[in-house]
């Protein structure tokens, strides 16, 4: 989890230490440098505001405590950004014509199976935990293309976005979200113990 933050920060400095890289260039690297490091601060706000308010009662049995901080699931979280981020810096997105294509689809797969896994102390059926995951997965993209539709609207100009290329990424992305969803709910259920998945 760390190494995965630090490189997201790593990543950030570089693109900001040197925006005439080819694949930072023009492509809203100072909007990127304020919203990508939520992603780093979300998991940790989120578990410091809710550990330690279980009813006393099951804390001695839920084997998902909220004081268990989930590390894989937050890792999970991040690697999407820096996915992104990385790419851009050795300039993928212009010099390999299916980068984004995969990127789209792997990145909802971290992003989805991060999600389910926060889920894993509702102990729901595994396929709720798809549906769920498939859900966020869904409106995530769709919140996506919306902020990537706005930082092109203020002047960025190298987004190129097009409608054949925004159709393409919600459906790859849904598509990503849907085998992560997957992945992570089988691994919940399929009987081992949940804390192996926090540590």
């Amino acid at each position: 989890m760390w190494a995965v933050k630090a490189a997201l920060a790593a990543c950030l400095l570089v693109g900001l230490l040197f925006p005439e890289i080819p694949g930072v260039a023009g492509k809203g690297w100072p909007e990127r440098a304020v919203g990508y490091p939520l992603s780093a601060l979300i998991v940790p706000m989120v578990w410091w505001m809710t550990r330690g308010r279980r009813h006393p009662d099951t804390a001695s049995t839920d084997t998902a405590s909220p004081s268990t901080y989930p590390f894989l699931g937050d890792a999970l979280l991040v690697t999407p950004f820096v996915l992104d981020l990385a790419g851009n810096l050795v300039n993928l997105y212009d010099t390999f014509e299916r980068f984004d294509d995969i990127l789209h689809f792997v990145n909802w797969t971290f992003l989805v199976a991060a999600m389910v896994l926060f889920l894993r102390s509702a102990r729901l059926a595994r396929w709720n935990l798809v549906l769920l995951g498939s859900g966020f997965g869904a409106l995530a993209i769709v919140a996506w293309e919306g902020v990537e539709w706005i930082i092109q609207e203020m002047g960025t100009t190298g987004l190129q976005l097009t409608y054949d290329d925004t159709i393409g990424d919600l459906v790859l992305s849904s598509s990503g979200g849907v085998i992560g969803a997957a992945l992570a709910a089988v691994a919940l259920t399929r009987g081992g113990s949940p804390d192996q998945l926090s540590s």
